[in-house]
């Protein structure tokens, strides 16, 4: 008899493309894990109806006042709901901000993120646009084990993507994604064959 698939749970604030590959991943049989709960800090995020859509529990964490952290209590909040959903694992699809103790601490080296650039270079916001800006021949995605700095964590996995003379930061960002939504499923897939 197969084990039940290991739960994990994902945060995130826009669109939910990256939640939607890992989810297309788990519906066709490539990745073993349940998406036990999606939570926003944006409540018109479409990473929200993707998750209702596919009849997976996702929840508006409460509006909060600041742009790029959360306050302790909603990250308090977040934590629970996510211990209570029997999360394992928490995955940042396009999650826009910095994860400070209260949430870290619960889940200690059991929360990755995907970043749009081989990091260290291009960390924060817009990093396709950061790479074009350099002028750099070669750009891409990494996913990384997230601590309290700015994609920071240690790298797990990088994918490179070239970057063309004619690129705009629009068709860079959409070859970035492309690449992302092949490397993240991949990653979990690693590091959840032992769960």
């Amino acid at each position: 008899m197969s084990k039940l698939p290991p739960k994990i749970g994902v945060l995130g604030s826009g669109n939910g493309s990256n939640f939607a590959s890992i989810a297309e991943a788990i519906a066709k049989g490539r990745l073993h894990a349940e998406i036990a709960l999606v939570l926003s800090d944006n409540p018109a995020a479409g990473i929200l109806q993707k998750a209702r859509a596919l009849g997976i529990p996702a929840e508006a964490l409460p509006q909060s006042k600041f742009r790029t952290k959360l306050e302790a209590e909603i990250e308090k909040l977040a934590a629970e709901k996510l211990l209570a959903a029997g999360v394992e694992l928490v995955v940042l699809a396009g999650y826009m901000r910095m994860v400070k103790a209260p949430l870290l601490g619960k889940f200690p080296r059991r929360m990755v993120n995907i970043h749009p650039s081989l990091l260290p270079a291009f960390p924060g916001l817009e990093a396709w646009k950061q790479a074009l800006v350099a002028g750099v021949p070669v750009t891409g995605c990494t996913v990384h084990w997230v601590d309290k700095g700015m994609d920071t964590g240690e790298i797990i996995a990088q994918t490179e993507v070239p970057v063309f003379q004619e690129d705009t930061a629009e068709s860079l960002h959409a070859r970035i994604q492309v690449a992302e939504h092949t490397l993240y499923p991949r990653v979990l897939k690693y590091l959840l064959q032992d769960a």
